[in-house]
């Protein structure tokens, strides 16, 4: 066998060693290689196609490791991006419903508002067009009540000379009263002067007719008997001439 034949073939062996090694060591399947005894020529034909195998078969599985690993980079990649799209996706759709329900809830207040103003418009409208209550009229006083008597006479003429402004008082009255007729309102005069010219005083102040027309007070009888009318229509006239029946102390 040539030398040169003999001694390439330990290189061809570590060659065929280094690329067992380097295909184990990618993790790809151990290649068995057998080589068959013959000459020098075979051998040094049979280790260079060896070589020319090796080569291929190392380097193409260390591409398959490497895509392997690209592929499960990629499908963790997707895995990621596919969470993340859902992730956006569902806060989105949660976003999406709250401003729904915000809306919802607005138009819900803002329908409540304008039920409310309809309301309240309606019934201002029902309180303009049912007029206010007229306020009652204030109760008239009782009408005061005097006794049929002297004393009732007195009091009830007083009240009515206050009103007309007629001055005189409870015991000016009263005294003249006692003095004229002794309190009997249809006393009457036939003896003096009066008398005998036909007009005779009469009734509780001894009033003759003609003075009893021409003082006669609004409001009174114009009855010459009537005791209220007699006293008012006399107190009138004792005004008149002499300031108040009070001033008065004999026959006027």
């Amino acid at each position: 066998m040539p030398k040169h034949l003999t001694s390439g073939l330990p290189r061809l062996s570590r060659t065929h060693k280094l690329s067992v090694a380097g295909v184990a060591t990618a993790g790809a399947a151990a290649l068995v290689f057998s080589i068959v005894p013959g000459t020098g020529a075979d051998q040094g034909a049979s280790q260079a196609t060896a070589v020319e195998n090796v080569k291929p078969v190392a380097f193409s599985a260390v591409d398959t490791a490497a895509k392997t690993q690209q592929a499960t980079i990629t499908q963790q990649a997707n895995h990621s991006a596919a969470a993340g799209k859902a992730e956006a996706a569902a806060k989105k759709a949660a976003a999406e419903k709250a401003a729904k329900a915000k809306a919802a809830a607005a138009a819900k207040a803002k329908a409540e508002k304008a039920r409310a103003a309809k309301a309240a418009a309606s019934r201002s409208e029902v309180r303009t067009a049912i007029p206010a209550a007229a306020p009652k009229p204030a109760a008239k006083p009782a009408a005061k009540v005097y006794p049929d008597n002297l004393d009732g006479w007195i009091r009830e003429s007083l009240d009515i000379m206050a009103k007309k402004g007629i001055p005189g008082s409870y015991e000016g009255i009263h005294r003249n009263i006692m003095r004229e007729s002794s309190g009997n309102p249809m006393a009457i005069n036939n003896w003096d002067i009066n008398a005998i010219n036909g007009t005779p005083s009469k009734g509780l102040l001894q009033v003759i007719q003609p003075t009893f027309n021409a003082y006669h007070v609004e409001g009174t009888s114009w009855n010459l008997y009537d005791p209220v009318a007699n006293i008012t229509a006399a107190c009138n006239y004792a005004a008149d001439r002499y300031g108040s029946m009070d001033n008065v102390n004999s026959a006027y």
